[in-house]
């Protein structure tokens, strides 16, 4: 006889969230809390299928008792909690981190919603001046920790700096890169698991770097493209996205997005196959799928150019 053992329910706990009692289950967190509520909590680098790292700081809320601001993506909700997530506190540190962020990286490309919360926070990162001058190529990457030196105050410091375009398959422009720490969670331990990127230096000089600073193709890198898919601002990119962008010819009004499952192997990855003028110019994978959970091979994402030679042949 088979012995069948069911989970037992998860307790349910009370929070005070802006005035209203909150049920949530126990070991949910604060930011699911505030979802739950519709409350329009602003993240940067959480993301549903990636361990929170709590870097950003975009998040947080006030909770009453505690000396500091908490982060919600990772706080979990406790009975009694009361918790404010729009008072004068928790909106001038939300604006304040967009504004550095803003004032520091190019965030043009960033999703609609950050935009909505640069306007609803009345974000002005002009007003730590106007930005300095690039970086040469390499510069950044040649910083050591511990060196850093402060400027004159006249000019916001910037992360602008060339692209890096060393490989076929995407583009690294980390002009517009905020180190939300998705994409090393995504070549890590909550997806691939290669571990070929990470952050190096600190402070201000701190950046996304491969092993030793080496090329893509020199490193460990498998080009999967999860990176790319977790990215917020577009500081990782396809490299046909990215030409497309350059030349103009980018417009997600003509794109259609259809769902399919990847041929390679039997996994089943669901692809998200984003089609302008009748050819495929990218491939995501839905973050709500319970296989691939947004992840994808070097096969399933950049696996597509034989589709678009068999039209041309046909």
């Amino acid at each position: 006889m088979t012995a069948v053992f069911l989970e037992a329910p998860r307790r349910l706990v009370d929070v005070t969230i802006d005035g209203a009692t909150v049920r949530v289950p126990e070991g949910a967190t604060l930011l699911e809390a505030c979802r739950a509520q519709g409350i329009d909590t602003p993240t940067l680098c959480y993301l549903e299928n990636l361990t929170p790292v709590n870097v950003c700081r975009v998040c947080v809320v006030e909770v009453e008792g505690s000396r500091t601001l908490v982060p919600s993506c990772s706080r979990k909700a406790e009975p009694g909690m009361v918790v404010h997530t729009a008072s004068e506190r928790v909106s001038t540190s939300r604006k304040m981190v967009l504004e550095f962020l803003a004032s520091t990286t190019d965030l043009g490309l960033a999703a609609p919603e950050v935009q909505r919360w640069m306007r609803e926070y009345g974000v002005d990162p002009l007003r730590y001046g106007p930005p300095a001058a690039g970086n040469p190529a390499g510069e950044r990457d040649a910083a050591r920790p511990g060196e850093h030196h402060a400027g004159d105050g006249a000019v916001a410091a910037t992360a602008r700096q060339p692209v890096k375009y060393d490989n076929d398959a995407y583009v690294r422009d980390y002009s517009r890169c905020i180190l939300c720490y998705k994409c090393v969670e995504a070549c890590g331990d909550d997806a691939q698991n290669t571990f070929a990127i990470a952050v190096a230096g600190r402070g201000f000089d701190a950046r996304i770097s491969t092993e030793y600073d080496v090329t893509l193709p020199g490193s460990a890198c498998v080009y999967c493209g999860n990176c790319i898919g977790v990215c917020p601002t577009g500081a990782l990119m396809p490299a046909s996205e990215f030409d497309m962008r350059r030349d103009g010819t980018w417009d997600e009004s003509a794109q259609t997005v259809t769902t399919t499952i990847c041929p390679y192997c039997g996994v089943g990855c669901n692809l998200e196959l984003h089609v302008q003028d009748n050819r495929i110019i990218k491939v995501t994978s839905p973050l709500d799928h319970d296989v691939s959970n947004g992840h994808l091979c070097v096969k399933g994402r950049f696996g597509f150019e034989f589709v678009q030679r068999r039209a041309a042949e046909a």
